[in-house]
């Protein structure tokens, strides 16, 4: 699966072999064999591809087919996630019903204003 991962990622970038192997600083040869399946890059080089195409190590090694999960979520989603790491269980509930409750007003007052 990663070999089709790759040489699919690299097409949709619009890219030869050569000119990736050289964005993430590897050998033309080496990036090769990645797509023919013959060799796996290092954890590192790994890093270096998710990064240049903005995917998962999951996504790119076959394990998911979720490119990268955060293009799945909506903005508004993304912004709970990321201000509610560090709450516990309770306050993540409390946290969320606010946000609904207040998504809710605003969503009145856009429709009145629209009237």
């Amino acid at each position: 699966m990663f070999p089709e991962r790759l040489k699919a990622l690299r097409k949709e970038a619009g890219l030869t072999q050569k000119e990736l192997a050289k964005k993430i600083n590897t050998s033309q040869p080496s990036y090769q064999n990645w797509e023919k399946g013959t060799r796996q890059p290092s954890k590192e080089t790994l890093e270096k591809l998710t990064s240049f195409f903005h995917v998962t190590t999951d996504y790119l090694l076959g394990n998911s087919d979720i490119k990268n999960p955060e293009d799945e979520l909506s903005d508004v989603e993304i912004l709970y996630r990321k201000n509610s790491k560090n709450m516990t269980p309770e306050q993540k509930e409390i946290f969320k019903k606010e946000l609904l409750e207040f998504m809710e007003i605003r969503r009145k007052a856009f429709e009145e204003d629209e009237q």
